[in-house]
């Protein structure tokens, strides 16, 4: 098995925990196949954003000391997930399954029943028995997240737990007068039987709690209410966010500033985009592909400043595994009112690309702690589709802000 002297990297030993909902799903399990090659050196570093050397000087966490906690609702663990996936994906090497398999059965011993409370009625028929934590309310839902939280933390002697949601997506929130502020919210949070918030927002809160960083690398609510933010400025903690660019999104974040730096007007853009794994099974419940739909189309007409016609959509495609593809025709219109067009396809295994932006976000949050700074990380957006604060959505413009911040933070 190869040696890959690019990972024999110093940096300063921090002791840092991963916590993933969904911890045993492509991305999550991905992530700890990950974690564990590069401990042993046996994979290059490609994929990593923070291995550029923009981020030599960082002085950021090694991947290999990062420790791998989380929460499933699935009777699957890491190791049956990745083989799952090396089987009907073709993704992996066999040599490096079988070189990390006792690291991936150590890991899952840091694995915890999840929730299920603000869940779709297809997420709770996906839960298998016994690997559900049973709440009577939110309030204890979010009481039990804490505690798994801090006993992590505490067992394994951690500086610092960074959470990330990496689990299937939700539909969009609709505002309830409870999410405008903590008082209110945290009232309502009591009640039984309550749906005031989805899943991936009690994590938040949970998180938030247990005084951990919260990423929201999926397109659901996360930490996006009002009365969430005012929780997490009060206990001073880290969160950034939300739906991971990886794919279809990430390169019209490339290509729409061209046409808009040599003035070509973009008559209409449209995707489509078909997908296997987990996430497109859930994807095809059409409240669910709302949320991510919202967070695929909305890009571009803030990069280009006018609203040209546009159409993506989402099937699911079961034989596709952890595959997904995507399909673009753009037409533009140039001088003289010549109309032209552009078409690509994009084809890439959705895990794959995934899962380094997880753990690059996790050394980031990490770097972010260890030097005192709070608060919501806005200088991460070109990690996502549709990032805090409303940035630019221009990627070139979204990587000058993150090289600027760690310039002025000393990471020159």
């Amino acid at each position: 098995m190869p040696y890959h002297p690019r990972l024999a990297m110093k940096h300063r030993k921090q002791r840092i925990g991963l916590w993933m909902i969904g911890a045993c799903g492509g991305v999550g399990s991905t992530v700890a196949l990950g974690v564990a090659a590069l401990r042993k050196r046996l994979a290059p570093t490609t994929g990593l954003v923070t291995e550029l050397p923009a981020f030599a000087s960082a002085d950021l966490v090694d991947v290999g000391e990062i420790v791998i906690g989380g929460h499933e609702i699935r009777n699957q663990t890491l190791l049956s997930a990745v083989r799952a996936m090396h089987r009907d994906s073709n993704v992996f090497q066999a040599t490096t399954i079988k070189a990390c398999s006792a690291a991936l059965g150590r890991m899952q011993r840091n694995i915890r029943p999840g929730i299920v409370v603000g869940s779709t009625r297809q997420i709770r028929e996906m839960a298998d028995t016994g690997c559900v934590r049973r709440v009577s309310s939110p309030a204890t839902a979010i009481k039990a997240i804490r505690q798994d939280l801090s006993s992590f933390r505490d067992q394994h002697r951690l500086d610092h737990v960074v959470v990330v949601n990496v689990a299937s997506s939700e539909p969009p929130l609709a505002h309830k007068p409870a999410h405008a502020d903590y008082a209110r919210l945290s009232r309502a949070l009591k009640g039984t039987g309550t749906t005031i918030l989805p899943t991936s927002a009690l994590y938040a809160l949970g998180a938030f709690a247990a005084d951990c960083s919260y990423i929201n690398f999926t397109p659901s609510v996360g930490t996006r209410v009002a009365a969430i933010e005012e929780f997490a400025r009060d206990r001073d903690v880290l969160y950034s966010g939300r739906d991971g660019k990886t794919g279809e999104t990430l390169l019209k974040s490339v290509l729409a500033p061209m046409f808009a730096m040599r003035n070509l007007t973009i008559n209409s853009w449209i995707g489509h985009n078909i997908l296997g794994n987990r996430d497109g099974q859930v994807l095809d419940n059409p409240q669910v592909k709302a949320s991510k739909l919202r967070t695929k189309d909305g890009l571009l007409s803030r990069i280009v400043g006018y609203p040209p016609h546009t159409q993506t959509s989402i099937e699911y495609v079961p034989s596709l595994s952890d595959w997904k593809i995507a399909w673009d025709f753009v037409h533009f219109e140039g001088f003289l009112e010549t109309k032209m067009n552009l078409q690509f396809v994009w084809t890439g295994s959705d895990s794959i690309l995934a899962a380094p932006l997880v753990i690059d976000l996790v050394r980031l949050t990490a770097f972010e702690f260890a030097a005192g700074r709070r608060g919501r990380m806005d200088h991460l957006g070109c990690f996502f589709k549709d990032p805090e604060g409303g940035m630019d959505h221009d990627l070139s413009e979204q990587w000058r802000l993150l090289a600027a911040h760690l310039v002025e933070h000393g990471a020159e």
